[in-house]
């Protein structure tokens, strides 16, 4: 299957879930977030504001505001990049994804885990994103360091994606399962 095919067909059926069931694997792959012992070591937590056809992570920015340094991230043109979360300074910005308000950037290397979403994985970690490289460039940063951990729902597991020499790996996927 052609990328373009493998994003149409995992975003059918992510939007097929119905609601509470979507609600229910979301809470429990955030469960899983937050017991990964890299998570609980973690100062720095880069999340994302998940979209309609994500793993919800509403619950675990609101959980973790305030006792973890939590970042999330903005598109400025064709780079990404993180900024300290503040949930009364969100606005809607690129393909509309509440995005962070805040003045500066967080440094890649201060970053020590990072949740990844993507529209399919393979169990050794191969990551199909939505097609921009956001993700992609930013983990290739120099001085990257964070703990990379992949989340979707358990039917966007597949055997094998077409993966190129810039694609990122993530290191662990929490799926719910």
């Amino acid at each position: 299957m052609e990328k373009k095919e493998i994003r149409r067909e995992m975003k059918r059926r992510n939007l097929a879930l119905p609601a509470n069931e979507r609600a229910r694997l979301s809470e429990r792959i955030m469960g899983q977030v937050e017991r990964l012992d890299a998570f609980v070591a973690a100062r720095t937590v880069a999340l994302f504001a998940s979209l309609p056809d994500e793993p919800d992570t509403a619950s675990l920015l609101a959980r973790w505001h305030g006792r973890k340094r939590l970042v999330v991230p903005r598109v400025e043109g064709d780079e990404m990049e993180f900024y300290d979360y503040d949930p009364g300074r969100m606005e809607r910005g690129a393909f509309g994804i509440a995005e962070p308000q805040a003045e500066r950037p967080v440094d890649a290397a201060d970053i020590d885990f990072v949740l990844v979403p993507g529209t399919a994985f393979t169990a050794d970690g191969a990551r199909l994103g939505r097609g921009r490289g956001y993700y992609d460039r930013y983990l290739a940063r120099d001085g990257f360091r964070a703990c990379r951990v992949g989340v979707c729902y358990p039917h966007q597991i597949v055997a094998e994606l077409p993966v190129e020499p810039h694609d990122r790996r993530v290191e662990r996927l929490c799926t719910g399962d």
